[in-house]
């Protein structure tokens, strides 16, 4: 008989715990729970982009986009990706160079509409003639109005946390993969190769995972806002 009121009490016992737990659990659900997010990594095979060997804007956009696809899978988000390794996105068959530039912007346009995702971020690099020029800036196209807060929320977070530049997000009008999505979203240049000091600094993993991080932090913003 004992044994028998001992076994009941730890039932209720467990029952007790197990009702005062189970909310605690149930309430807790990750920020990005629900949330798609497509990540475009610019460039990509016989393409290298901006730079050039061994700091190719190909190269550094996937690293970069790697890290930023961690960042929002342990925010909860689903997060898709229009290449994951060295490739552009033209036919195998096609030789031109200029064909293929045409169809790889093609297929990431596809990629981007059919996803079904609730906002993309293409990653970029940049590199011009002066040297001088340094720091982040996101891009966005007018033909959907939630893009320009998105990168605006993230300009807001890479300058807080890169700090190397004020700039502003800017409207920009002749970007193919930002004119032609369907869905909300942006461009992020994310430094300078052609600035010898923040080439170095796109190299490191550290750096890369700090942008990463900075641009992780603007979706959120945008995503919790809304």
């Amino acid at each position: 008989m004992k044994k028998i009121l001992f076994i009941v009490v730890l039932v209720a016992i467990a029952a007790f715990v197990y009702n005062d737990v189970k909310p605690a659990f149930n309430a807790w659900r990750p920020p990005l729970a629900g949330i798609t997010i497509m990540i475009d990594p610019g460039h990509g095979g016989m393409d290298g982009g901006a730079g050039s060997e061994p700091a190719l804007e190909k190269d550094i956009a996937l690293s970069v986009s790697e890290k930023l696809r961690e960042f929002l899978n342990g925010q909860g988000a689903v997060v898709l990706m229009t290449r994951e390794e060295d490739m552009d996105l033209a036919q195998e068959k096609t030789e031109s160079v200029r064909t293929r530039k045409t169809e790889d912007l093609k297929k990431r346009r596809q990629l981007i509409n059919e996803s079904n995702a609730d906002l993309f971020v293409s990653i970029h690099l940049n590199a011009i003639p002066a040297e001088q020029w340094r720091g982040a800036q996101t891009f966005y196209s007018s033909h959907l109005p939630e893009n320009q807060q998105i990168a605006a929320d993230i300009q807001k977070e890479l300058i807080g946390n890169l700090g190397n530049t004020d700039r502003q997000p800017a409207e920009i009008g002749h970007v193919y993969v930002l004119k032609e999505a369907d869905i909300p979203g942006a461009l992020v240049e994310i430094g300078f190769l052609s600035n010898p000091v923040e080439r170095r600094l796109l190299e490191s993993e550290e750096y890369q995972e700090k942008t990463a991080a900075s641009i992780s932090r603007g979706i959120l913003r945008y995503l919790t806002q809304k």
